[in-house]
């Protein structure tokens, strides 16, 4: 009775009916509360850099746009135009790294969406560049504009996607209208920081322009800040093509972001070790950071690496097996080394939404994680190493993305929170802690309050119908794109956006350029 006076008088009169506060989350600005491990030796890691800069001075990269060749020449690289090859001195990459930025504030379609790339942030993407889509209802089949604007609709939803991806390929819009339609959706629909392919100037340039409109922004307003972001794979080993190239010079030139990622397999594309692999990969992403620090420096470029295993019996890509986690470990530790933010990846070679999925998908992102990594793409949803993604695989990843970003907040340990007064004494021994001041304060708030995941016990959940996981994850995503409302755009840009199209679309677009 004395407890429940003591709680009484510290709520106040009527306390009791006054409404309690909902849960509030804000997953924009993570920090990686994890600390980094290292899978090599400091000194290993170092002659993995040396061997890298070896490869570049001694082996060079072959480098299919002659405009990329002209640029390495004129500051001092050897180049063989009859083979292709360019041949980098270390100085040279010495002073790109030294030159690229350590933190890159990326400009969102709204200020509270804007984030900041560098050591120790956090930013996730979901899965990425499919040519296919699969979910319970419509089964797998080739991504439509429709399953486009659909993910793009999810991405926004959560709060934890800080980025838009490329999600998947509509393959029911031709390749010279594609990129208009990518890019007004994103305009339209979403806030977030936007994403534009890298095939060919003509079709970049008509990126830049629509996202300036849409924003209502000046070329130099423009310039002046990344508002935009591209993703480059070099085509392992050591070659660069034409509409990579030309996309790390379009990019560096207007001042927007490049994420650099070798796409390197081990025992196929790149050596059979995690040592070897590592090393051509970041050989391969210091070329392409000097090509962006040579045309403009100081524009902002985020290294990158997405190295796995192949499987040996049949050569397909595996991920999130124990190679793929020692590999983004390395990585990790090699962009320490250069002090710059990267970029890694989880993703899963399942065939379906199944436990290797979830598995494949977990052990990947906690690889990330432990390695420091500033974006982790395909951080949901990808299944058959990227030639699907899956709608409730999106749903299913998202649960696992936002526990991690509770994580980040931080535990706190005050007075607040170790409640002497309101917890501690006000229970006595074998009592309960449901009715204490602390508890009715933070009932509400306390805890993550899952979107699909079920708490319930067994006979509950046979009463609601024995749902599983993957059967619930249809729910949210069909509720999510039921409810969905897009956020408040200036509607004078959206309508010069829409002539824009509109008039590019008569003119014949601009196909992509190979």
């Amino acid at each position: 009775m004395e407890a429940e006076d003591r709680r009484r008088r510290r709520r106040g009169r009527g306390a009791e009916a006054a409404p309690q506060p909902s849960r509030e989350v804000n997953y924009r600005q993570l920090r990686n509360p994890f600390p980094q491990m290292e899978v090599f030796p400091a000194d290993q890691i170092a002659d993995m850099h040396e061997s890298a800069l070896r490869v570049l001075q001694e082996l060079g990269i072959k480098c299919l746009l002659p405009e990329a060749r002209r640029i390495f020449a004129l500051a001092g690289a050897r180049v063989d135009e009859d083979s292709e090859m360019v041949f980098i001195g270390r100085d040279m990459v010495e002073a790109a790294v030294a030159s690229a930025p350590k933190s890159i504030t990326c400009r969102a379609g709204a200020r509270r969406r804007d984030f900041t790339l560098e050591l120790g942030s956090l930013v996730f993407q979901p899965g990425a560049g499919a040519p296919n889509a699969t979910d319970l209802e419509r089964g797998r089949r080739a991504a439509s504009g429709r399953d486009y604007v659909e993910f793009l609709k999810l991405t926004h939803h959560f709060d934890v996607f800080q980025m838009i991806s490329p999600q998947v390929e509509p393959q029911d819009v031709p390749t010279n209208l594609r990129h208009y339609f990518t890019t007004q959706a994103q305009m339209e629909l979403t806030d977030k920081f936007p994403f534009f392919f890298s095939r060919g100037t003509p079709q970049v340039m008509d990126c830049f322009q629509m996202l300036s409109i849409a924003r209502g922004l000046s070329d130099d307003e423009f310039s002046s800040n990344p508002y935009c972001y591209t993703i480059i794979n070099t085509n392992s080993p050591r070659t660069l093509d034409i509409p990579m190239a030309q996309g790390l010079i379009d990019f560096a030139r207007h001042g927007q972001m490049s994420i650099i990622t070798p796409f390197t397999l081990m025992g196929a594309m790149a050596p059979i070790t995690v040592a070897g692999a590592i090393t051509l990969s970041h050989a391969e992403a210091l070329a392409a950071l000097t090509l962006t620090q040579l045309t403009n420096p100081g524009a902002p470029v985020c290294y990158g690496t997405f190295t796995s295993n192949v499987d040996m019996k049949s050569g397909a890509p595996a991920f999130g097996t124990p190679s793929h986690f020692q590999a983004s470990l390395a990585a990790g530790q090699l962009a320490r080394h250069l002090g710059l933010p990267w970029r890694s990846a989880a993703g899963s070679a399942s065939n379906v939404n199944d436990v290797q999925a979830a598995n494949e998908n977990q052990f990947g992102l906690w690889g990330c994680l432990m390695a420091g990594a500033t974006v982790i793409i395909h951080s949901a949803g990808w299944l058959e190493g990227g030639l699907t993604v899956s709608f409730e695989k999106m749903i299913c990843d998202a649960e696992v993305l936002n526990m991690v970003a509770e994580l980040c907040a931080g535990a706190q340990a005050g007075a607040d929170e170790i409640g002497f007064d309101t917890a501690l004494s006000e229970v006595e021994p074998s009592g309960h802690f449901f009715a204490t001041s602390q508890t009715m304060e933070r009932y509400n708030t306390a805890f993550y309050e899952p979107h699909l995941h079920d708490y319930a016990n067994f006979g509950t959940w046979t009463e609601r119908g024995a749902i599983d996981a993957n059967q619930r994850a249809t729910g949210v995503w069909k509720d999510i794109l039921a409810n969905f409302e897009a956020p408040k755009q200036d509607a004078d840009c959206l309508s010069m956006l829409q002539d824009f199209v509109a008039r590019r679309t008569q003119e014949g677009g601009a196909p992509p350029e190979s």
